[in-house]
């Protein structure tokens, strides 16, 4: 009983950590679902995300929570321009060019944040952020229950936005059907630049909970990429259903780890576990 009472704290703090992860990953899933291009430039810009609710943190002293109203919409602006001036004639050509693009757009990124705000940690400091609360014997750092919030919530208003608008259903239809989409009235070019718009979004959203989170520096995003990487492996790419349950198995593969193989087994059991699904089944645990 007493080896289960150890595990309770791992567990629950690995389930509340993989919201993090799903609101990370689900942008980066969005993307390689409805465009079929992986943005390597995703983790960046989740950290730019962090950055900018950073500054108005620190210049406006605005809450980071608040600074989801301002930053998603930003984003998604600056997603379709992204999508319509950098990446639409490379998408045109092949994925691997627009890979090169995504790939270019991130060194740009990193370099530009390092140039403007130095290359020093930087955290989201609220009067919250260290605040937990007892359930049971454990301690629950407030901040995993915010980051757990946010993924329900994110999933929730991306389900119903997929499901219930004509908007929605047309990034659907043009994901699984590009040339029946067509047909249908429905113009990928711009479906494309929205979806886009909408994982830059995601992408500020995820930004404002990694910061609050952990420290983050200008050269942090290839780890959010990685990590995300290892989410929408195992719950399937493009699969939205299953990037959320593949950031809870995430999440509780790297707090056991650490639990039973130390430090390092944080890093070794989650993408131990990505590299076997990738081996047993290419297309994730819930893919199609």
């Amino acid at each position: 009983m007493e080896g289960l009472a150890g595990l309770a704290s791992p567990i629950a703090i690995g389930l509340l950590l993989g919201g993090l992860y799903v609101v990370i990953a689900l942008g980066l899933s969005l993307v390689f679902g409805v465009v079929k291009v992986i943005n390597v430039a995703h983790g960046d810009i989740v950290v730019l995300g962090s950055y900018f609710a950073w500054v108005l943190l620190t210049n406006l002293g605005v809450d980071p929570m608040l600074t989801v109203l301002v930053g998603a919409p930003v984003f998604f602006g600056l997603g379709i321009l992204v999508e319509r001036f950098l990446l639409h004639r490379a998408i045109k050509k092949s994925a691997d060019a627009a890979l090169i693009v995504a790939f270019g757009l991130s060194l740009i990124i990193q370099n530009a944040i390092q140039w403007k705000w130095t290359p020093y940690s930087r955290q989201l400091g609220t009067s919250y952020m260290l605040e937990s609360f007892a359930i049971g014997g454990l301690r629950i750092p407030l901040v995993y229950v915010l980051d757990f919030a946010a993924a329900l919530v994110v999933m929730v208003v991306m389900h119903q936005f997929l499901k219930r608008t004509y908007l929605g259903q047309a990034i659907t239809a043009a994901s699984q059907d590009r040339q029946t989409a067509e047909l249908m009235g429905i113009n990928p070019a711009r479906v494309y630049a929205i979806a886009f718009g909408i994982a830059m979004a995601l992408a500020a959203i995820a930004g404002v909970f990694l910061g609050m989170t952990f420290p983050f520096t200008p050269t942090f995003g290839p780890s959010v990429l990685i990590i995300a990487f290892g989410v929408v492996i195992l719950g399937g790419l493009g699969n939205m259903v299953g990037t959320f349950l593949g950031g809870m198995i995430f999440g509780l593969s790297q707090t056991l780890g650490g639990h039973f193989l130390g430090p390092t087994g944080q890093q070794l059991v989650p993408f131990a576990m990505v590299l076997v699904v990738l081996t047993i089944r290419p297309q994730g645990l819930f893919g199609r």
